[in-house]
């Protein structure tokens, strides 16, 4: 399972959605400037969560993006999905099964993917927005910093994303 870049600004945005969800419509801009995330691509990213009506948008002086439903109602396996595909990093659990089935010399190998597979799938689908904003910032993290000169500058990219795609051609 990958998660690209885009489904990772995806991700992002939802949390600022969800930690403000009593707040009502949130403007793109707040969201990009709060997530220094490209303001043009989260549009995009914004206009497809809201075809999977995931989110709603509102218009007018107050308007914005928010939330259709409850933050415990939103699934990370539904965004993954929606964003990147299949949830399963070494093809579809039926596609495992068959494989263990048909080539017994290499089954143990196809049985640890199939648990790999069902761990991952299992994390994701039971983890909601919600608990992503109630496991709150990590231990020994500082917070943002609100220097908005600061904030303009290019966000280095993750490291510690092993999963996380950087674009074309990267492994």
């Amino acid at each position: 399972m990958k998660v690209s870049q885009k489904g990772l600004y995806a991700l992002l945005a939802l949390m600022v959605l969800t930690r403000r969800y009593t707040q009502g419509a949130i403007r793109i801009r707040d969201i990009a400037y709060e997530e220094n995330l490209p303001e043009k691509f989260l549009e995009l990213i914004l206009l497809e969560l809201k075809n999977a009506r995931i989110v709603e948008s509102v218009r007018g002086a107050k308007g914005g993006y928010r939330l259709r439903r409850a933050p415990s109602q939103i699934r990370l396996s539904e965004i993954i999905r929606l964003i990147d595909g299949p949830l399963a990093p070494f093809g579809d659990a039926d596609q495992l099964r068959v494989l263990i089935d048909r080539d017994a010399d290499h089954s143990a190998l196809y049985k640890v993917f199939l648990e790999v597979r069902d761990a991952a799938a299992r994390i994701l689908e039971n983890t909601t927005l919600a608990d992503l904003i109630s496991r709150g910032p990590a231990a020994g993290s500082r917070p943002k910093s609100i220097n908005r000169k600061a904030s303009k500058k290019k966000k280095a990219e993750p490291s510690v994303l092993p999963m996380l795609a950087r674009g074309e051609g990267h492994d």
